[in-house]
């Protein structure tokens, strides 16, 4: 599945003789493991669309240095599911952005199986690779209602992509139901805090309510596009767990390798 998602990058990848500069190169990564309901699919692309579109989204797009970025939407879940659901795209103007987020919502999949925070992290940084943009900064913004639990453990993967000078941001998806108690975890914002994000100036923004989910992603992608770091929510702590997620899995259903 990795193979063919760099495939279709490699297609995707815009012709320029040159990498056009922007100020942001932005990866947003979203989490459609199989926790997610359809409706809630359906809210994350749309909520998306419209914190995109808003006032406030292209005020800091336009705000920055060169006042263009380049953003892709991937979705991912196991280790070898990720999808390009809008390849990379510069936008510089309104339709731009209207445009880009038409297409997130021109139809709409499925979920995937497992939760594997390591494989969208490396699949949002082969994408970083095989762009033709150059931005000031680079960042994953990947969003998630689950610890890893599936493929590699979640801190390599996390070095790997901090020591390419990629930042990682977090939405951690806290809203509550039956599957996010069967395969979640409580504290899912403080797993973020200390095993995701990572970088100068990362953060995260937890979700606590699906109603909430626009006006939180909204905010965060003005902080990302602004390059402001907001007051940390949580501090990370010395020893925290960040193999929760394979030994709740290997608990409740034996080898967290298995499909």
């Amino acid at each position: 599945m990795l193979r063919w998602l760099i495939l279709i990058l490699l297609l995707a990848r815009p012709l320029h003789a040159e990498p056009v500069e922007v100020d942001l190169e932005l990866v947003l990564a979203v989490d459609v493991s199989r926790s997610m309901t359809p409706l809630e699919l359906e809210i994350q692309r749309r909520g998306y669309a419209e914190a995109l579109t808003s006032d406030e989204v292209w005020t800091a797009i336009r705000g920055g240095m060169i006042g263009r970025v380049a953003l892709t939407y991937m979705e991912w879940a196991g280790q070898f599911h990720q999808r390009v659901v809008v390849p990379w795209t510069l936008i510089e103007t309104r339709e731009d952005a209207a445009r880009f987020a038409a297409a997130i919502t021109a139809h709409f999949d499925g979920s995937m199986r497992r939760t594997s925070i390591s494989g969208g992290l490396e699949a949002a940084t082969i994408a970083f690779e095989i762009n033709d943009f150059h931005g000031l900064r680079r960042v994953i913004d990947i969003s998630g209602d689950g610890p890893n639990n599936h493929g590699r453990p979640v801190l390599p993967a996390r070095s790997e992509v901090l020591a390419k000078g990629i930042i990682i941001n977090g939405l951690p998806l806290m809203t509550e139901d039956e599957m996010s108690r069967r395969f979640g975890i409580p504290d899912l914002d403080a797993y973020y805090t200390n095993c995701v994000i990572g970088g100068p100036g990362a953060f995260m923004l937890p979700v606590w309510s699906w109603e909430d989910f626009e006006p939180t992603l909204r905010r965060k992608l003005v902080l990302e596009l602004a390059g402001i770091e907001p007051q940390p929510q949580i501090i990370p702590v010395a020893g925290y767990d960040c193999m929760i997620g394979e030994k709740l899995w290997e608990r409740y259903f034996g080898d967290w390798y298995s499909p």
